[in-house]
C-alpha cells in the first residue's frame, strides 16, 4: 500500500470459503483479470486498483486498494456483486471497514449540462458539456467516460448510488439512465468544458438519440475516467471504424515527435474523414466501404493482416470496432503476430447484432 492508497476490507461469513474464491478467481480469469498466489493471498491487480482474497474456517476476508474514491467504490462493486453472485441461494453478510463511501452518488460521478453541439461530419457531432469538479476527468491514460442519459420526461434524473454492502443501487426501470462509454476529446478546466464526440445514424441508439435531439440545457450523467489507452513503444498500430475515431484521435495527439506506426480508419467515404494531427512518423490510411453498411466489410480485417511489421518486438497494437471484425483481428494479433496481453488492447466497441 502507498502513503495515497485507499483500502477497504470485509470477512464474508460462509461455509465454502475456498469454493467461492475459486468460483470467483475462474470467472475473473475469463475477462483477463489474474490473480497471483503470494503464499497463500490472491492478489490481482486491475485497471482501477488492487484486490486480494484470503480465504479463512468459513470465511473469506478481501482487501480492495485504489488511489481515489472512485475507484475503490468500483472495486467493492466488483467484488460485492461476484461475492453475491457465485455465493448462490447462502445468505451474505458484507459490511466493509475502512475507506467508506458516504452514500449519495457514486464519487467518480458527475452531472453536466450541454452547453454546445456542432457537426463535424455529416455522421459525426461534437457535443460540448460543462459541469463542476470536473478535474478528476483529465487523464492521458484512461481516455473514455460512462454517460448516463435519463429517460425523456423526468422532472429530476435520478442516478446509480453506493450501497453499504459496495453494490451499485440504481433507480427503477423506468427512471434508469441508459448507459453508453464515449472517449473525451478535449477537456477545459477555466472553461469548465469537456468534448465528446459522437456518431451519429439512422437507426439511432440512446447516445446518437440524444447528440441529435437534445436541446442546450439537457441534462446526462457522467462517470470515470475509464478505459485503457497505448502502452508506449517504438512502433505502434492502431486500427478501428468512426466509433474509435475519438479515441485514434485523441491517442494521436499524445505521441511523442518520434513516435512511429500506421493508423487504418475505417469510415463511409471522404465526407467522414476529420483532420488528425500525428507525428511525421505515424501514416494514416482511411478505409472507405461506400454503401455497405458499418460492420459488415473486411476493409479493416485485411489491412491489418497486409501490415508490414518492423523487425523488432518493441511494438504495441490498439484496435476497437465492431465485434465480429474484433474478434478476427484479436485472434490475429494473438495467434499469427503471436503478440502477448501487454502487446496490444483489442476492444469491441459495439456489435452489429445489438443496437
Amino acid at each position: 500500500m502507498t502513503l495515497d492508497s485507499l483500502v477497504s476490507e470485509t470477512r464474508i461469513p460462509i461455509a465454502d470459503a475456498a469454493g467461492l474464491a475459486a468460483r470467483m478467481i475462474d470467472h475473473l480469469a475469463e475477462h483477463d483479470i489474474a490473480f497471483e498466489d503470494q503464499g497463500g493471498l490472491m492478489v490481482a491487480k486491475l485497471p482501477f486498483g488492487t484486490s486480494s482474497l484470503a480465504v479463512e474456517a468459513e470465511a473469506l476476508k478481501i482487501r480492495v486498494e485504489a488511489n481515489d474514491k472512485g475507484n475503490l467504490e468500483m472495486l467493492r462493486s466488483v467484488v460485492a456483486s461476484h461475492v453475491i453472485e457465485f455465493a448462490g441461494d447462502e445468505p451474505l453478510t458484507i459490511v466493509w471497514s475502512g475507506h467508506e463511501s458516504s452514500g449519495g452518488t457514486l464519487a467518480n460521478f458527475r452531472e453536466v449540462r450541454l452547453k454546445a453541439a456542432i457537426d463535424l461530419t455529416p455522421r459525426m457531432r461534437r457535443l460540448t458539456f460543462t459541469g463542476d469538479d470536473i478535474a478528476r476527468f483529465v487523464n492521458d491514460d484512461d481516455l473514455h467516460v460512462r454517460l448516463y442519459f435519463p429517460p425523456e420526461g423526468l422532472a429530476k434524473p435520478e442516478w446509480p448510488w453506493p450501497a453499504p454492502d459496495g453494490r451499485i443501487l440504481w433507480p427503477e426501470p423506468d427512471r434508469r439512465p441508459v448507459t453508453r462509454y464515449y472517449t473525451i476529446r478535449r477537456i477545459d478546466l477555466q472553461t469548465r468544458e469537456i468534448d465528446i464526440d459522437f456518431v451519429v445514424h439512422d437507426h439511432a441508439g440512446p447516445g446518437s438519440a440524444f447528440a441529435l435531439n437534445a436541446q442546450t440545457g439537457a441534462i446526462c450523467g457522467m462517470a470515470g475516467p475509464l478505459g485503457r489507452g497505448i502502452r508506449p513503444a517504438r512502433w505502434l498500430l492502431l486500427a478501428g471504424d468512426e466509433t474509435a475515431l475519438p479515441a485514434i484521435a485523441r491517442i494521436l495527439e499524445t505521441l511523442p515527435a518520434m513516435a512511429t506506426g500506421e493508423v487504418f480508419i475505417e469510415v463511409a467515404d471522404r465526407l467522414e474523414e476529420v483532420p488528425l494531427i500525428a507525428p511525421d512518423g505515424v501514416s494514416i490510411r482511411w478505409l472507405h466501404r461506400g454503401d455497405r453498411p458499418a460492420g459488415t466489410t473486411q476493409l479493416l480485417v485485411d489491412a491489418v493482416k497486409a501490415v508490414r511489421w518492423p523487425d523488432h518486438r518493441d511494438v504495441f497494437a490498439w484496435v476497437a470496432c465492431e465485434a465480429q471484425a474484433l474478434k478476427a483481428l484479436r485472434n490475429h494479433l494473438r495467434d499469427e503476430r503471436k503478440l502477448a496481453r501487454e502487446q496490444h488492447l483489442a476492444v469491441a466497441y459495439w456489435s452489429l447484432r445489438q443496437p
